[in-house]
Parts: structure tokens; sequence; C-alpha cells
């Protein structure tokens, strides 16, 4: 009888667990981040492994401070490149997610339909009251575009047709001991950044400038993208107010109105163009990796209001997109975040 009781709690808690992750963009979205948070933690491991082994060898004699230097940046790069990859394979899966909701086969999570389960026993686990320093899992999508002579009217950038994409995990920070109403943000994300020019267009470098140029050749898609790994950070207002339970002051987060205000640091780590046009009957899919004049360094200013885990959000690069163009261009983006406990 008690294994009997067993085996049916953990087929009840099995069947809740499948209720509840409904097949939702915003479940989807999540395992992306997730995906995308594993594949960073794994080669930020092997990154301090590698490092470890170049310190052994310093102490030992085996190599000079210079050899260390190079060989840490060596390494560094390498699973830089690796991180860019590896999550540029993910990428495709939420450009599939995202297309899927802008088509309708994503359903929303309905929200008139709750389904509660209980257990005297316990055996499912029960949510853990949040400490004053918690982690989220970052992810955020929306519109991108270029802001030429302080606007964005007349852009000659598709309005709906360029989008960014933002994954990353960012820490939490309670400033007060006795007071929700402040926390300190910071993380670590990478920034997907993709215009798409009008008129069938494409970028061309010029000397030290780049350009938009008028394709000969009918595009059928024309992109420009930006990857970048970069250091947020915000002074984030929680109005979630404190609970006292049991007699003890409970501090909980992402219950209720958020404001973050703050920016980010960090440094290009690829640029790439493609170009969709059609050669006698024959699709032609073209990449292009290179410099573009890129600045190679980017911050800005940023800020989102929501509530609980979603929440609106806008960026503004603060320095060019282009290191030496005659018209200084910035790039700026608004959309959708979600900062999952």
């Amino acid at each position: 009888m008690r294994n009997f009781t067993i085996y049916l709690t953990l087929f009840l808690c099995l069947i809740a667990s499948k209720i509840i992750a409904q097949e939702t963009f915003e479940v989807k979205a999540k395992i992306i981040a997730d995906k995308i948070e594993n594949i960073t933690k794994e080669e930020k491991a092997a990154l301090k492994a590698e490092i470890e082994s170049v310190n052994k060898e310093l102490e030992a004699g085996k190599i000079t401070q210079e050899q260390a230097d190079e060989m840490k940046l060596k390494f560094a790069e390498v699973r830089s490149q690796n991180i860019e990859s590896r999550v540029g394979l993910v990428q495709n899966e939420l450009e599939d997610l995202v297309k899927q909701k802008v088509d309708g086969k994503i359903q929303e999570k309905d929200s008139s339909r709750s389904i509660t389960i209980r257990f005297d026993n316990k055996k499912c686990k029960t949510p853990k009251h949040e400490s004053r320093t918690t982690s989220q899992i970052v992810f955020a999508l929306g519109v991108n575009n270029l802001v030429t002579n302080n606007a964005i009217a007349n852009s000659d950038f598709r309005y709906w047709g360029s989008h960014f994409y933002e994954f990353g995990f960012a820490s939490s920070t309670r400033l007060f001991k006795d007071n929700n109403l402040l926390h300190g943000r910071y993380g670590l994300s990478l920034m997907y950044n993709n215009l798409r020019p009008t008129d069938n267009r494409y970028f061309q470098e010029a000397g030290k400038e780049t350009q938009l140029v008028t394709s000969p050749i009918k595009l059928e898609d024309s992109r420009f993208r930006n990857v970048y790994l970069v250091v947020p950070m915000h002074l984030e207002f929680d109005f979630s107010g404190k609970q006292v339970k049991d007699d003890k002051t409970v501090f909980r987060t992402h219950q209720s109105l958020r404001i973050g205000l703050g920016g980010y640091f960090g440094a290009n780590l690829k640029s790439k163009q493609v170009l969709d046009y059609e050669i006698n009957g024959n699709d032609v899919k073209e990449r292009t990796k290179g410099s573009f004049n890129v600045n190679d360094f980017i911050y800005g200013v940023s800020a989102y209001i929501g509530y609980k885990d979603a929440s609106i959000y806008a960026k503004y690069d603060i320095n060019p997109l282009f290191k030496n163009n005659a018209i200084d261009q910035n790039n700026i983006s608004l959309g959708i975040r979600w900062d999952w406990n």
C-alpha cells in the first residue's frame, strides 16, 4: 500500500507538471533560454579549467608571463566563438518559434483555467521564498532600427522586418535589508541586432565607411546582423512589497509592478550580412562575415517597465554602429522582456 501511494503521488506530480507546462510561447521561449544558459555555463567552465592549467604551467616555470597571457587570450577567443556558434544553432529554433507565433500557430496560456493538486504528504516540491539575492533567466525580443539625424522616421530599414533578440542571465540583489523596493541587477547577455534594408539594398564597405547600395539582382531578403556579448546593469524598483508568514517577514520579487533603469556595455562578437536571391531558377543564400567597419565595442542605456515576469523593454546604443561614417547612426530597440526566476 505504501509503494502504491508513492507511485500514485509521483504519477500525479508528473501529470500536474505536464498540465502546467502548456505548449505556450512563453514556455517554449524559456526552454530556449535554458539552452542558452547551459551553453554559456559549459563554455565558461571549460575556459576556467583551461586558465587554471595555464596558471599551473606558469607557476612551474614552464612558460613565461607573456606566453601565459597569450594562451589565456587565445582560449578566451575560442570559447567566445564556441558560445556564438552554438547559440547560433539554438537561434534557428527561436526564429521558427517567432514565426509560429506571428502565424498564430501557438496559443497563449489560458488564464481562465487553473488546476491545483495538493498532497498531504507533500511529495511534490513547494516553492521556496526568495533570498536577498536571486537569479533570473533573461529573454527579450522586438523591433530594431537605426536613429539617423536624431530620428527614425523615413528609415532606410524595415520597421517590422528588423528585429532583435537577447538571451542571458542576471542576478538581483535587494539593496536594503528591511526594504524591498530597490534592487541592483547585473548579469551577462548575448544581443542579436538585425537590420533589413529597404528598396533592394545591402551594405557595402567603401574604404573606411560602410554604405547602403542598390543590388543589381532582385533580393528576396537582405539582413545585416551584429552579435554582442554585453554586461547589463539596472537599478530596479520592485513594488512587490513584503509579507508576514509565521511571524517572519518574507520578501518576494517579480510579484507586482517593476521598473528598471540602467545601461549596458560589451563587445562585438560578429558582424554578418545574409543575402537571399534567385539565379537561373536556383535559390542562393550568400553569407558574408567581416568587420563592415562596425565599432568593436558597444555601450548604451536601457529601461523596462512591467508586471511580474514580463515587461516593455527599450535600449539605445550611445555609440554609433559604424566607426567612420559621415553621419552617425545609433541602434535602438523596443520589445518585450521576460525575467524568469
